[in-house]
């Protein structure tokens, strides 16, 4: 992946925009990656994949519902805070 410091990304951003259309192009701000640019259209296909991952998650909790198979809130927050899944 290509990176730019956020000045250079400033200075040639016309140009940015063009390479993130093939590629996506990082941005550091005092050598630390702080931001990634992408086309709009691997944004939009990152969009649709995170549906399909939130439907799928919403599907399997109906079916987990319907089953029966469900976890008390507060007795698996009792657990989790007293490090039984450290």
């Amino acid at each position: 992946m290509d990176a730019l410091s956020a000045n250079e990304a400033k200075t040639q951003f016309g140009d940015m925009l063009l390479k993130a259309q093939r590629a996506p192009i990082q941005i550091n701000k005092n050598g630390k990656p702080v931001a990634v640019v992408i086309s709009m259209d691997e944004y939009e296909g990152i969009e649709v994949l995170r549906l399909k991952l939130l439907q799928s998650r919403a599907a399997q909790a109906s079916i987990d519902i319907e089953a029966g198979n469900i976890v008390d809130g507060e007795a698996f927050f009792n657990e989790l805070n007293s490090g039984h899944y450290d």
